[in-house]
């Protein structure tokens, strides 16, 4: 029993929540939803998929400090490997029988992604700057594209909009991802993983934190002027505020004693990231679609 608490734990599945906002603001740009495909590829995105690559990445790292969303990560048994496989192949196989094949072929990239992120033999993640670019485009660009591809059954086509919102999803994720490296530095070294983060310094994530998400600010107005939409973008502003705030406030702390860029300000972060985006792009999805 404690192996399987265990094994159910390190698939952190509440930290699904952190990774809704792209399907979110996907549902609330889609010109139709259809309603099982909408729901039938949520439940396979966020309760298969992303658990299951949290499980093997976990698995692989046998992490001994803190992780997203786990202060105290237990140490990983056989059993997760075996679950997190029968969740990549149940995820295949409904989204196949649920939406349709492209879907089906969407999940298998990133499921590959995801491990050719982890694994040991290929391990993306102990390299800055190909681990970085497969994180940004894969949880960015790729799983808007996804989303789309299930809530709809069909394949986004690559025009102009489709385009620019590819882009400010991946900027948002280029800004986010490596403060949930920070606190991380000592640990991923130990492991013989050069993040990013850790080439960047404490400070120099910061300051690159504010050129990415300022990248993803314009690519949002580009997108949503190019819609005719344009009063979208100040409500994502409205959203951003709260952000804004948290990040400066952290900022400073960390400026006066790096010793601050610690998983508590970390998970601090994502959890208001989380909790405004989430509540912007259901806000956008009232408005495009309830009305």
């Amino acid at each position: 029993m404690p192996e399987l608490k265990n094994t159910i734990t390190l698939l952190r599945i509440p930290f699904s929540f952190f990774l809704m906002p792209v399907f979110l603001l996907a549902l609330s740009q889609v010109a139709e939803i259809n309603l099982h495909h909408a729901i039938s590829s949520f439940l396979i995105i966020h309760l298969l998929v992303y658990p299951a690559s949290n499980g093997y990445n976990s698995y692989i790292d046998k992490d001994t400090g803190s992780i997203g969303g786990i202060e105290h990560p237990p140490q990983p048994g056989k059993a997760l490997f075996y679950l997190t496989v029968i969740m990549d192949l149940l995820a295949l196989c409904l989204g196949a029988l649920w939406i349709n094949y492209q879907f089906a072929f969407c999940l298998l990239l990133y499921i590959l992604a995801s491990k050719a992120y982890s694994s040991s033999w290929i391990r993306l993640k102990k390299y800055a700057f190909a681990g970085f670019l497969t994180v940004v485009f894969f949880q960015g660009a790729f799983t808007y594209y996804m989303s789309v591809a299930g809530i709809t059954g069909r394949l986004m086509p690559l025009d102009k909009a489709g385009i620019l919102m590819m882009l400010a999803c991946s900027f948002q994720i280029a800004g986010a991802y490596p403060l949930t490296q920070i606190y991380q530095h000592e640990q991923d070294k130990a492991d013989g993983v050069i993040t990013l983060s850790y080439r960047l310094g404490y400070r120099g994530t910061f300051f690159f934190t504010i050129v990415m998400f300022a990248a993803c600010n314009v690519f949002y107005f580009l997108y949503f002027d190019h819609i005719r939409r344009i009063e979208q973008f100040y409500t994502v502003q409205l959203f951003f505020i709260p952000l804004v705030a948290y990040f400066m406030f952290w900022f400073y702390k960390v400026w006066k004693d790096p010793r601050h860029a610690s998983f508590k300000y970390a998970m601090g972060m994502n959890l208001a990231a989380a909790l405004c985006m989430n509540a912007c792009f259901s806000v956008l999805l009232i408005s495009n679609h309830c009305q």
